[in-house]
């Protein structure tokens, strides 16, 4: 993996993670948040849709990583709204 490659997944998995932010409607932090969540929902995506027996719909190849798009979108909605009912201030 090169250099470029490298930069070009962070920036899919920053908005893939961004997007997963958007649907949840919740939204803490910044760049690199966005980022983390894309991989932390790409992971979680991906073992969901196995579990289920559901196949990969839209897969990004950068370099020799293959980047799930769908199921990185699903899966960090899925984990920014569990982190919001978990962090919920209670008024």
């Amino acid at each position: 993996m090169t250099l470029l490659d490298l930069l070009l997944l962070l920036l899919v998995a920053g908005i893939c993670g961004s997007l997963g932010q958007a649907i949840s409607g919740y939204s803490r932090g910044g760049c690199l948040v966005s980022i983390a969540l894309g991989f932390i929902g790409a992971v979680l995506g991906m073992w969901l849709a196995r579990k289920l027996g559901l196949p990969e719909l839209f897969t990004v190849q950068i370099g020799t990583t293959a980047f799930p798009i769908v199921w990185s979108i699903i899966g960090s909605a899925l984990f920014v709204a569990v982190i919001t009912l978990l962090t919920r201030r209670r008024v």
